[in-house]
This record gives C-alpha cells, sequence and structure tokens, in this order.
C-alpha cells in the first residue's frame, strides 16, 4: 500500500515539478502570488490523482492481488486513497480561499494574469468550479461518516453509491480548469491517464457490474451454533462457483438489502461447491444473522479474493501460525485441506489465542484436525486460564515465517514484541477491514 501510495505522490509531484520549471512567471508576478496558484495546482493535482485511484481499486483488480498482497490491502489502498483525496480536496479548497487572505495583506498587485476564455467554454468552466465545490462538501461528508465506525453499515453502503457520481463531478471540473498548458506537458498526459481510469471505474460502479465474473448462487444447506456469539454456515453453490484456495474469503450476500460482506471461507474446497463460514457476532448485522438464516435459503457469494493462501507459505521456513478469535478460520480451511496428504504439511507451531479455552467453540475442532496431522504442533492460549500468548514463546528466528490472523491491537504487540527482540521475521497478516 504505501510504495503504492508513495510513488503515485511521486509521480504527480513529478509533473507539478516539471511545469513549475518550464513556466515562465511573469516579472512583476509576487511570489505569494505564485506560490498560492502552484500550491492550488499541486493540491488539486493529489486529490483527482488519489481518488482516481481509489475508483480504479473500488472495481477489485485481481490482477493487483499479488502485488498488494491480497483483496484485502487493495481495499486498504483504496480506503486510505480515498482519505488522502479528500484531504488535499479540502486543502484545495482552502487554498482557493486564501485567495481574499492574499488580496487584504499585499493587495492585487503582483497577481498572476487569468486564463481567458469566452462563449460555451467559459460558461462550462463557471460550471466545473461550482460542481467542483458541491462536491467537496459531499465527499467531505462521506469521509465523517466513513470514520464514523457506529454509523450503520446499510445506511453508509446506500450512500457510498453516491460516490462514483461525485468522483465524475470531480473529473469534470479537473478536466475543465486543469491549466491549458498541461495538456501539452507530462501532467497532461498522466491526468489525462488517470481520469480515463477512475471514470472506467465510476462508470463499472454505476452499471453494477463489479465481481460478476466471479459471482454464484445458491443456498444454505445448514446453519449451526457452536457458541452463543458464532453462527457456522453451509451454502451449496451452483455451477459459476469456480473453486477457491484455503484461506480466501468472498463477499457474502444473504439480504439483498443489507449488502455484501467479507466473510473467510472456513473450509477446505473438495470440488462439490460446499462452502462453510464462520461467523462471529461483532456488529448488528452479525447479532442478528443467527436468528435470520435458515437451510433453503438463497445466498449470493462473490471471490474468492485474498492471498492469505497456504499454498504461499515458504517450504524452506520454520512456519509460526497465529490465530485469534474468529482468525482462526483461515486455519481451519488449511488444517482442512492438509488431512488428504499429511505428509505434505509444512512443520509448524500452530498458536490460537482465546479468551477461555475450557468453552471455545474451536478448540475441540483444532485438535481434531492437529491430531492427524504430526507435523503441525497446537498451542491454545487462554486468557482465563492464564496462558495469555508471550513473544518470547513463539520461539522466531530469522528463518521464520509468520502468519497472523486476529485482532489488530494483538497483531501491534507481537510486531513490537519481535522488533524489541530483534527478531527479523516475515510476518504476514490479513488486513480485514473493508471500510
Amino acid at each position: 500500500m504505501k510504495t503504492m501510495l508513495a510513488s503515485l505522490f511521486t509521480l504527480v509531484a513529478a509533473v507539478w515539478g516539471w511545469d513549475v520549471l518550464n513556466t515562465s512567471f511573469p516579472a512583476n508576478a509576487h511570489p505569494l502570488w505564485i506560490a498560492r496558484q502552484e500550491a492550488l495546482y499541486l493540491s488539486g493535482l493529489l486529490s483527482i490523482a488519489l481518488m482516481s485511484l481509489a475508483m480504479l481499486l473500488a472495481t477489485r483488480p485481481t490482477w493487483l492481488e499479488s502485488s498488494l498482497g491480497g483483496m484485502d490491502r487493495v481495499y486498504r489502498t483504496h480506503k486510505w486513497a480515498g482519505i488522502l483525496a479528500i484531504s488535499f480536496a479540502a486543502l484545495h479548497w482552502l487554498v482557493e480561499l486564501g485567495g481574499d487572505l492574499l488580496k487584504s495583506s499585499i493587495g492585487r498587485e503582483g497577481r498572476l494574469p487569468k486564463e481567458k476564455f469566452t462563449g460555451l467554454l467559459e460558461i462550462m468552466r463557471d460550471l466545473s468550479k461550482d460542481m467542483g465545490e458541491w462536491a467537496l462538501y459531499a465527499v467531505l461528508a462521506m469521509l465523517v461518516i466513513t470514520l464514523w465506525k457506529q454509523f450503520p453499515y446499510r445506511v453508509w453502503r446506500y450512500l457510498h453509491r453516491a460516490m462514483p457520481i461525485l468522483y465524475l463531478m470531480l473529473v469534470f471540473h479537473a478536466a475543465l480548469l486543469a491549466p491549458q498548458d498541461y495538456w501539452v506537458q507530462p501532467a497532461g498526459a498522466l491526468l489525462a491517464i488517470l481520469l480515463t481510469a477512475g471514470t472506467y471505474g465510476a462508470v463499472r460502479s454505476l452499471l453494477g457490474s463489479i465481481g460478476t465474473s466471479r459471482k454464484a448462487s445458491g443456498e444454505i444447506v445448514a446453519v449451526e451454533h457452536p457458541a452463543h456469539d458464532i453462527t457456522t454456515v453451509r451454502c451449496r453453490l451452483d455451477s459459476g462457483w469456480q473453486g477457491h484456495h484455503p484461506g480466501q474469503f468472498a463477499f457474502v450476500t444473504f439480504d439483498d438489502r443489507e449488502g455484501a460482506h467479507p466473510f473467510t471461507i472456513a473450509s477446505a474446497d473438495h470440488g462439490d461447491r460446499m462452502i462453510s463460514f464462520q461467523i462471529k457476532a461483532l456488529g448488528d448485522y452479525t447479532n442478528q444473522l443467527s436468528v435470520h438464516l435458515e437451510p433453503g435459503q438463497a445466498v449470493h457469494v462473490e471471490g474468492p479474493y485474498g492471498c492469505f493462501e497456504l499454498r504461499r507459505c515458504d517450504p524452506k521456513a520454520r512456519q509460526i501460525w497465529i490465530a485469534g478469535g474468529i482468525g482462526v478460520t483461515p486455519f481451519l480451511a488449511w488444517l482442512e485441506s492438509l488431512q488428504a496428504d499429511p505428509a505434505s504439511a509444512p512443520i509448524t507451531d500452530l498458536h490460537y489465542c482465546t479468551r477461555d479455552q475450557a468453552t471455545d467453540a474451536f478448540v475441540p475442532r483444532l485438535q481434531a484436525l492437529c491430531a492427524s496431522l504430526p507435523r503441525v504442533h497446537l498451542h491454545v492460549h487462554g486468557t482465563r486460564q492464564g496462558a495469555a500468548l508471550e513473544v518470547a514463546s513463539l520461539g522466531a528466528s530469522k528463518g521464520s515465517e509468520i502468519w497472523f490472523c486476529g485482532p489488530a491491537g494483538l497483531a501491534e504487540v507481537l510486531r513490537n514484541g519481535l522488533r524489541s527482540m530483534g527478531t527479523m521475521t516475515r510476518f504476514h497478516q490479513e488486513a480485514f477491514e473493508m471500510r
């Protein structure tokens, strides 16, 4: 994520700098007016570039999964590109308002001349200014409710559908108000590419064509409740389902009004188009699933996505798998897939962290799966039993490879602990946050 965003920042800054170096400013131009104009251009370029990236990533481009480390990270990049885009849009707006401050402090003398337009083009430019301002207010409101985690997901989902329209309004704003000399420089070429890519994503979103090639329908065949806050859902899908690799996830729709939610597939692929999910009650929607789902109910699944896969484990590295709570689901799929050939399992220490080992519904399942896999050693850490996971107990070394799925706080504790011990390991983690 950081590499992609940093690369885009660098590219935008480079084409902006090229324009600055090749622009001849009037001899009487005041430095503050020049700084204000270039700050306006740079903030605008950065905003529309990041928003274009966010719109492209919203199409769930599977061709980027390998380079970014999975669809979960594609969405994380999408999220931060959007946040940064709106932040630079706000800065762009504040710089524009700063013109009045300059007039009152240094006057109009030394002001840069404005580009002159007439006729329809002038009318369209005026309209694009207004549209840009309206869109800015709307995306700022969207940013607030996106970051407000208590805001109902169902309402947010419907409001979020307006983003492609707001983006197209900003495309109109950027294309009409970009300096004329940009279109004969690298800045214009980059802007055209970005606007085209973003428009492609916006149109696909408006047409509802995102993920259609990966969608399958089916029905729920079983609903179980291994614990009061866990719902196991088994589904049989139609021929549209092309199978999955252990550890991947899918977007699942149980209710069209609610829309799709991402859940890790908690079962291996046996070629029968049967998949299962272990869903923990973590919010309003998942709290109600246990009473709303029943066998025979229709289900729609889009996927699979993700690179948290058993086949990506380095067979030469010592494997340390760490699951926290419901983060055990990809490992259940991993262990189940190894049952057919136990000798293929890598030498692994699997650490499962839970509040109470005695009542945890997943402990018996893990013990049963690991019993037939002599190369996988299970360690259960029950907080109530005083057996919380300690970094030192991992026995991680330079040649270790850690696969983690669980709470972000636990991941941070482990990373900091390994760093303080001077242990350099490859740490794989799912960034499972789509909003």
